[in-house]
């Protein structure tokens, strides 16, 4: 990824691709912005797009600055917004920025991952263990390079789980763009977005819609999938394995290049599978 711009202020960032759709209510207020947005700011943002975010212990979300690192198990990142709702984001940094837009577009599926992030982290003190383990590996997978799929056609789901890139993409973009949708969803993947680059791969998760599903707007479209998830992570242990790999610029319109059919003759990109087992 390209980062000489990484401390560089854009306030119209949330339209410079496709890929940020999912963010643009949210963060409608940013491009006001000349400079960066301190914490009070974003609680500001917070107040008007989301007032009544709250994590799973009932606490009110709100926006501090990063402080040092501590050796207090309820004062380090995960456990502070879980017991208390503080979300410690750090100042000129696109990837806390990111984290917070997320946290205003998706609150009950970051609160569920915080949830998880927050038990895991007291068996494994609990337990003097510093591995992540395979829940943890999930789902902080799914919080930085994660992306929602939906789709309300099963042939779809099919070439997207067996790595049939071109086949998905190109020949079936038509049925494609009416019954299959990318929601990006892991603020790393945002933040990659800034300098999109051919190798930008998410981890997806998929789930299965009705066709009415994409009669709705856009804001009724990721409130349904914010519960979806949500709903999902607290009834289910997900593992990586139900996590697939997108090459995210296959989608129509997500990169430039990709309006040539040849542009998914890249087999270093859009791979196939490694062995022909179908899901």
């Amino acid at each position: 990824m390209k980062r000489e711009h990484i401390d560089q202020w854009k306030p119209h960032f949330l339209d410079c691709s496709p890929m940020f759709e999912p963010l643009r209510q949210a963060g409608q207020l940013l491009n006001q912005l000349e400079q960066w947005p301190t914490p009070d700011q974003l609680n500001h943002l917070l107040s008007v797009q989301k007032p009544n975010i709250r994590t799973n212990t009932h606490h009110p979300l709100r926006f501090v600055a990063q402080t040092t690192s501590t050796s207090l198990f309820e004062q380090q990142y995960e456990p502070r917004t879980y017991l208390c709702g503080e979300l410690q984001t750090r100042a000129q940094n696109w990837h806390d920025l990111f984290n917070a837009l997320a946290w205003m577009t998706f609150p009950q599926s970051k609160a569920q991952l915080n949830a998880l992030h927050y038990h895991a982290l007291k068996i494994a003190e609990k337990q003097h263990r510093s591995a992540r383990g395979r829940l943890r590996d999930a789902i902080t997978l799914l919080d930085e390079s994660g992306i929602l799929v939906t789709s309300s056609h099963e042939d779809l789901t099919y070439l997207l789980k067996n790595f049939e890139w071109k086949t998905l993409f190109w020949e079936n973009r038509s049925d494609l763009l009416q019954h299959m949708k990318f929601f990006l969803f892991g603020h790393s993947l945002y933040e990659k977005a800034l300098s999109p680059y051919v190798g930008m791969t998410g981890k997806g998760l998929v789930f299965h819609i009705e066709p009415s599903f994409y009669q709705q707007d856009l804001h009724r479209q990721i409130v349904s999938l914010d519960n979806k998830l949500a709903n999902l992570l607290s009834t289910k242990s997900i593992t990586s394995t139900d996590l697939t790999p997108i090459p995210l610029l296959g989608y129509p319109d997500w990169s430039p290049d990709n309006s040539n059919a040849t542009y998914y003759d890249n087999s270093d990109y859009f791979r196939p599978r490694s062995s022909r087992k179908t899901t």
